[in-house]
């Protein structure tokens, strides 16, 4: 069983992976000229990166 401290560490770790990933997809998208399709109020709607 893991510690607290494990798991705040895995937490966080998970996070900065996340966030990794989402930069990386932006500047992907950006590149190819392509829209994100994300969720604004209830409603889904797709945006330019910028």
């Amino acid at each position: 069983m893991k510690t607290e401290k494990e798991l705040a560490e895995f937490k966080c770790k998970v996070s900065e992976g996340l966030h990794l990933a989402y930069q990386k997809l932006v500047e992907k998208t950006k590149k190819e000229g392509g829209e994100l399709v994300v969720m604004r109020d209830g409603k889904v709607v797709r945006i330019k990166p910028e």
